[in-house]
């Protein structure tokens, strides 16, 4: 190793007035040295530089494969993430569709139940209405009755003497036996 070291510094040295040159000299430099020590490196570092590049190939070639991988797996999760987005939004699209549809129906329905309500509360107005003039209709009748006889009780009391009464009376059994008569 010392030999190697001292051919190298043999090769450049410094000179105090010159500064750093090369030394041509053969001899000097021991280029024999050199290139031995040179070809052993050569014949065995390039086993194990080799070996280090394959080694270093082999991880690139298998961080390459993973990626591809991880690539392939990412790329079939996005397509399946899109499919399943598709669905969703289908089904949402469905739902509004559906739900508009059925807050139409049940705009309809609420606007038939109201309208059957309102139909039914107008029958019973006019039932209650009707009902009403008749009970009134019914009073008015039976007070006017009762004025009428109440009036011919008036009259007849003023008029009726007793002369009249039992004329009336008369009258009245008379045709009470021709009734008789006829139906026997």
């Amino acid at each position: 190793m010392k030999n190697v070291t001292d051919s190298f510094i043999s090769l450049i040295y410094l000179s105090s007035a010159e500064g750093f040159r090369l030394n041509t000299n053969i001899l000097e430099t021991n280029i024999i040295n050199l290139s031995v020590v040179l070809g052993v490196l050569i014949y065995f570092g390039k086993g194990v530089l080799s070996n280090l590049l394959d080694n270093r190939k082999q991880k690139i070639l298998s961080t390459i494969q993973n990626s591809e991988k991880l690539c392939k797996g990412a790329a079939n999760q996005l397509e399946q993430a899109r499919a399943r987005l598709r669905e969703v939004e289908m089904r949402a699209r469905q739902i509004r569709v559906n739900g508009y549809s059925q807050i139409e129906q049940e705009k309809e329905d609420l606007i038939n139940v109201a309208s059957v309500n309102l139909k039914q509360l107008e029958n019973l107005k006019n039932e209650t209405v009707h009902f009403e003039q008749q009970r009134v209709i019914e009073q008015v009748r039976q007070q006017i009755s009762r004025q009428a006889v109440q009036r011919a009780l008036g009259t007849l009391n003023i008029r009726l003497n007793s002369e009249l009464h039992l004329r009336t009376i008369e009258q009245n059994i008379d045709l009470l036996l021709a009734m008789k008569n006829i139906t026997d």
